[in-house]
């Protein structure tokens, strides 16, 4: 096979939800937005439901369609973006719960469905999607009487634990929900970590269940397989790839992979990385292209006829780190062309 294999460990994904889920008194959702972080919102949402999760977080009510297909009746699903315009009929047929972030969404919600469940989203300083503290003070008591299922706000900077806004963000959100009778949550993966004043009654955990950071005790949920092309021989001095990048300082033998940035693995990744033949690294040299990686396997007492990039050894966060970017990108980026397999 001359793709490269993506293997999602199912296993290790609900064993990162019920990690997280023991760290709190209160509910924990998933949120499985992005086609489930890039790895399958169908086999991703099944397994986090079979584990017991009864609320989903999706972007927008397309993505929620795709969820309730999978999961079937029961589970709430909650849609970030809200009530979209044309998104009655989606929102309806697969009972998702909008996320109310402006009084003109309210509107449209209550003419469009007015019996329909919703939830609200409040902006508590992050300044992205939710309502403002004064619509909310005029909205408050119109939502409040259709009693909303969740009333949720969004932490901008949870991954640094010392920031001020976290505490400036919680008081904000305390300020604008006391009194209120509705479940509340403001902790995503960080907030879920910052400790139980930011749990309130819902946790909704993201990266966390993939494996990325912030959380650090998660266990690795995606392992990437490449295999190998072809294997030459070079002498010193020789270079490989674009621009000429890399120069064999001895005699050298490279492997050239069937991967590239056309499946996430970004051309910004270049040095620093490694691959790893079983427990063996192996260094990426060279420019990473659109389709092919080249792997210093000098070292190896045999040509390989794969490489592993992502394991135990290196993760999303590392590749991430390599590229200048984050983890959640370099899952969401992963494209289609990978042979995926589940680990139940």
């Amino acid at each position: 096979m001359s793709t490269a294999r993506l293997t999602i460990n199912l296993q290790a994904l609900a064993s990162n939800w019920r990690a997280l889920d023991a760290k709190t008194d209160v509910e924990t959702a998933a949120v499985v937005k992005a086609d489930g972080y890039g790895l399958g919102a169908g086999p991703v949402s099944n397994a986090l439901a079979e584990e017991g999760v009864r609320k989903f977080f999706v972007a927008v009510a397309e993505e929620g369609a795709a969820v309730r297909q999978a999961i079937g009746p029961g589970p709430q699903i909650c849609v970030f973006s809200g009530h979209m315009e044309g998104d009655a009929d989606l929102l309806r047929a697969h009972d998702l719960i909008p996320l109310i972030n402006a009084p003109q969404q309210f509107q449209r919600h209550m003419q469009a469905l007015p019996d329909h469940p919703f939830g609200i989203q409040l902006d508590s300083g992050m300044n992205r999607l939710g309502l403002e503290p004064a619509d909310w003070t005029d909205l408050r008591p119109k939502a409040e009487a259709l009693n909303p299922v969740v009333v949720m706000s969004h932490l901008a900077c949870a991954d640094e634990p010392d920031h001020p806004m976290n505490q400036q963000q919680l008081k904000t959100f305390r300020e604008m929900t006391d009194g209120i009778t509705a479940p509340r949550s403001l902790a995503a993966t960080g907030g879920t970590l910052l400790g139980p004043e930011f749990h309130f009654e819902l946790c909704r955990p993201g990266i966390g269940l993939y494996g990325g950071m912030p959380f650090a005790g998660a266990r690795p949920v995606v392992t990437v397989d490449l295999p190998v092309i072809q294997v030459r021989a070079l002498e010193v001095g020789e270079t490989v790839g674009y621009g000429n990048s890399w120069a064999a300082r001895r005699p050298s033998r490279i492997a050239t992979v069937a991967a590239g940035y056309a499946d996430g693995l970004h051309r910004a990744i270049g040095g620093g990385i490694d691959t790893f033949a079983g427990d063996q690294p192996c260094p990426v040299v060279g420019r990473i292209s659109m389709d092919l990686i080249t792997v210093d396997v000098t070292d190896l007492p045999e040509d390989p006829e794969r490489l592993r990039i992502l394991n135990g050894h290196q993760t999303v966060d590392d590749l991430a780190e390599a590229a200048g970017t984050i983890g959640y990108e370099i899952l969401t980026s992963m494209g289609r062309r990978y042979s995926r397999g589940y680990v139940e």
